[in-house]
């Protein structure tokens, strides 16, 4: 017989923390997290890499209701966030909910039983009203479609499962792919490495993050006045929620400003001309750093923009003829981030595939819920990506409290948005984002924002403020019941 469950969780990354530590807060104990991971954290566990950080400063990147107040620097490192998340779980009582090493690999909603069935990679089944995904855009990796890549006889990994057995102390290291990852780990491994070199595609913008570790009087100021911190919340918040828009023209041109002031930095003035963005900011992922292009002045790093050939037993070779020998490869390309649930095989009502669903791109009635798929929600799903998206999903997960409490008020076993709801939402939703000029413009960011159809799936096109608005507003109506 399956095990079965009120609610099951898939992810205990900071969607599905926030989703267990809300559900413990509202005395809700029938729920079980799973996780294909040895540990908590999603993506903190998972990227590894020297010099994985956070773009948004952590007095922001945090739950609102579990404030820390002692981060050692404004935007916290892989090691301290990871840490934090491992403070929630013990503190709200996660631990017996947890389980690791364990792979979703399908959904199938029961019609007749009105309850999902959750299949495990080992082949399991456990059985619950509601099911969470919690797997939000950065699940499946992406490998360049470069020939030639399992023929290279050195070391190679992708980024994100960083080889922390392969010491690259003195060797040749060359890195396909220079974007969000490669930023930051680049400049923690030139001072150890023989020689860097980084095989560009498109010059982005990589504007100035200040990251100075907090001094010891600043962490005891903080520690002894919380209040400090809130402050310091609203302000990050503030600022994160008029940028992420793209549409404060002075805003945008301060900040190209400021990264071609730290552009000229570079003092090679070739190297300077390669790195200069031909597109306006925003129009693919913004990327923060001081440390990045110091290391252009350094004499064992360079800079390549011709096109890659094809990989070799030896190295790289790109499309001017000229081979490069390396001892180790390091691919920093990134994730599928427009796949989100997709990434399983998910069944709804009347047999529905989540792929046919979906075969424009990824759509959801407030990135939460799809027609279809009763009792289904998503953190992090798709077109909620904005912000600080802590502060997204913690909205998200209220939401969906609100639902999982109306299924027992009200005594129904399933509700499911209408579809007429969803469309007009989404429709809606593609005009405004229509209208943010920064994300038409031809960039090459159309992989991180656009699915292969050309729907944008990955923001939220208005401020935070404006989801707010959107997931506390009462909508029973726009369910279907039973």
């Amino acid at each position: 017989m399956a095990e079965q469950h009120r609610i099951v969780i898939i992810g205990a990354g900071g969607g599905g923390l926030c989703m267990g530590m809300q559900l413990k807060m509202a005395g809700i104990d029938d729920f079980v997290m799973l996780d294909k991971a040895s540990g908590l954290g999603g993506t903190w566990w998972h990227n590894t890499y020297p010099g994985a950080e956070c773009d948004v400063q952590s007095h922001l990147y945090s739950f609102s209701f579990e404030q820390k107040n002692d981060w050692s620097r404004p935007f916290a490192g892989q090691a301290e966030i990871l840490d934090y998340f491992n403070h929630c779980a013990d503190k709200y009582g996660l631990r017996p909910h947890l389980r690791f090493d364990t792979p979703v690999k399908a959904l199938r909603w029961d019609d007749a039983r009105a309850l999902w069935q959750v299949e495990t990679g080992d082949g399991a089944v456990l059985e619950a009203q509601v099911v969470v995904s919690a797997l939000g855009m950065f699940n499946n990796l992406v490998w360049p479609k470069i020939d030639g890549i399992e023929d290279f006889r050195g070391t190679y990994f992708h980024s994100a499962r960083w080889n922390h057995d392969h010491a690259l102390r003195g060797e040749r290291v060359g890195v396909i792919g220079v974007a969000a990852s490669a930023i930051q780990f680049a400049p923690a491994i030139a001072p150890e490495v023989g020689h860097l070199t980084l095989f560009q595609r498109t010059a982005n913008w990589v504007v100035p993050k200040a990251n100075q570790p907090y001094s010891a009087e600043q962490l005891a100021y903080y520690r002894a006045h919380p209040e400090a911190v809130r402050e310091s919340r609203d302000e990050t918040y503030r600022v994160w929620n008029s940028l992420c828009t793209f549409t404060e023209k002075d805003i945008l041109a301060d900040i190209e400003r400021q990264g071609l002031e730290r552009l000229a930095e570079v003092k090679d003035p070739e190297t300077r001309r390669k790195l200069t963005p031909q597109h306006p900011f925003g129009c693919r992922r913004p990327l923060f750093s001081d440390v990045y292009y110091p290391i252009f002045n350094r004499d064992n790093v360079e800079l390549v923009t011709e096109g890659i050939a094809r990989v070799t037993p030896k190295g790289v070779l790109t499309v001017d003829g000229v081979e490069r020998e390396f001892d180790t490869l390091v691919y920093s390309t990134g994730f599928e981030t427009t796949t989100y649930l997709n990434a399983l095989d998910v069944t709804g009502r009347g047999g529905r595939r989540l792929k046919d669903a979906w075969q424009d791109g990824a759509q959801a009635y407030l990135g939460i819920t799809t027609s279809g798929f009763p009792n289904l929600f998503m953190l992090y799903g798709p077109n909620t990506n904005q912000g600080c998206i802590l502060f997204m999903i913690e909205q998200q997960v209220q939401y969906i409290l609100r639902q999982v409490g109306r299924l027992e008020q009200e005594r129904i076993k399933w509700l499911d948005v209408r579809p007429e709801v969803m469309n007009a939402y989404n429709d809606e939703l593609q005009k405004e984002v229509a209208k943010i000029d920064v994300w038409q413009a031809a960039c090459g960011g159309e992989f991180y924002y656009r699915s292969s159809t050309g729907r944008f799936v990955t923001n939220f096109p208005g401020t935070m403020d404006d989801f707010v608005a959107r997931t506390q507003a009462p909508d029973p109506q726009a369910y279907e019941v039973a």
